[in-house]
């Protein structure tokens, strides 16, 4: 084969990789008693990674079912900081009976392929795996260590996958200078067809929190002034209505300015809101970032319609830009007042520039794909497995690239229904990403 013809024949085991992921369900739900865990896709993933001739690491991080998968391509200078490409193999639940296709059939039909992690990062992890195969398979040396880690755990923390091996298993990432991961280098189309690709260079702080409130308990036909329950709907209420301040970060204000550039669209500070609403579909995303968010999730109370609890709980999603915390801290304890109970489990923020050789590097692999198209950096509102890996002193980006339809709600797919990833997307992605791992 030539070499155009070997990097196709990549491409299509990308498609056929991740429509195989998608059918091994790893749902994570957070609970040790619901999730299924890792183990069959991490065992998949090493299978397919020692056939190419890999001596791989395989870690089991928390009971039988939490699993990782790491190995290590040697590069042409060793003396070079190595390139972390890291993966999640976990997904969130998806319910089949809500679904166009079942959410883990890996069905490719459409020119889609469809289930549950298509997106989120199953797709990722199928053009990582191709790519570290092809290597491996035609001896290709890259310009420097390529690590490769498929990861457990990322959508309930990463406490047995990124965070785990951070904490006990940090050889494994020896000399490591950069990473790249999800969420970022997928396309959107702006003014006159224009495409601008987004890569990730931030992302908002995690508070997942829990607010407890105590009362005292009762009979449900009594005159009963102590309710917690109803002191609870009432934070609750005040917290999910009320609006943090605006502020522009500097990842905010470079994309915002690299959109101006292509667009010649004005982003005045005093109508932010309305003008990023121009952006279309991706501007629930930017939106996101232009203040810090508390999303009342869930509620737990009482055991009987007629007992008035003494104890009433509720689950919060915080997102906290970078810098803010402190800030937020104080306006969290204004709103709630002294008598609510906080507790949080809390992932930092993570910012760097859009700058250096591999942001370049990046760009340039997606320009010689995609000519004529620009990109662009960006936050993302949510958060990835960089949270973990920024404690070694890595350099993370966001950078699974897409070329996606105009029409397509991108953001929309992420633990949405009817989750899916274009197959001529897969494709593209697999050669910018061979491209630029050849060249960082």
């Amino acid at each position: 084969m030539t070499e155009p013809n070997l990097i196709e024949a990549a491409a299509a085991e990308a498609v056929t990789l991740t429509s195989e992921l998608i059918r091994i369900d790893t749902t994570n739900t957070g609970d040790p008693d619901t999730l299924v865990g890792e183990r069959a896709a991490a065992e998949y993933v090493a299978e397919k990674l020692t056939d190419a001739g890999y001596e791989i690491t395989y870690v089991e991080s928390g009971g039988k079912n939490r699993h990782n998968v790491i190995v290590r391509l040697e590069g042409a200078d060793r003396a070079r900081g190595a390139l972390l490409i890291h993966g999640h193999l976990d997904a969130v639940p998806a319910d089949a009976s809500e679904w166009s296709v079942h959410p883990f059939s890996g069905a490719i039909q459409d020119d889609y392929v469809w289930g549950r992690g298509a997106v989120d990062m199953k797709d990722m992890c199928g053009m990582a795996l191709a790519l570290a195969r092809h290597y491996k398979l035609n001896n290709v040396v890259p310009p420097r260590d390529l690590v490769f880690a498929f990861l457990a755990d990322e959508e309930a923390g990463g406490h047995y996958g990124a965070q785990w091996l951070v904490e006990n298993r940090p050889e494994l990432f020896e000399g490591v200078t950069e990473a790249i991961s999800e969420v970022g280098g997928f396309s959107i189309t702006l003014k006159d067809d224009v495409r601008a690709y987004l890569i990730e260079t931030a992302e908002k702080g995690i508070r997942w929190m829990k607010l407890r409130v105590r009362g005292t308990a009762g009979h449900g036909s009594m005159i009963h002034r102590d309710n917690a329950v109803t002191k609870l709907a009432e934070a609750v209420a005040k917290l999910g209505n009320h609006r943090f301040p605006l502020v522009l970060t500097d990842s905010v204000k470079e994309f915002l300015a690299g959109v101006t550039e292509i667009t010649g669209w004005d982003f005045p500070e005093d109508d932010l809101e309305g003008s990023v609403a121009k952006l279309g579909n991706i501007s629930r995303m930017i939106g996101a970032t232009l203040r810090d968010t508390a999303n009342p999730t869930m509620l737990t109370a009482g055991y009987k319609s007629n007992v008035i609890p003494s104890v009433a709980e509720a689950a919060v999603d915080c997102r906290i830009l970078p810098g803010r915390l402190e800030a937020f801290d104080r306006e969290l304890d204004e709103l709630l007042g002294p008598d609510i109970e906080k507790e949080w489990m809390e992932l930092p923020p993570v910012e760097t520039t859009f700058d250096g050789a591999l942001v370049d590097a990046m760009s340039a692999a997606v320009l010689a794909e995609d000519p004529g198209a620009k990109t662009l950096p960006y936050m993302l509102s949510g958060g990835t497995d960089a949270k973990s890996f920024q404690q070694l002193g890595i350099r993370n980006f966001g950078f699974a690239p897409l070329k996606l339809p105009a029409d397509l709600d991108f953001s929309a797919l992420f633990h949405g229904v009817d989750e899916r990833v274009p197959v001529e997307a897969l494709k593209f992605g697999t050669r910018v990403l061979d491209r630029f791992l050849r060249t960082s």
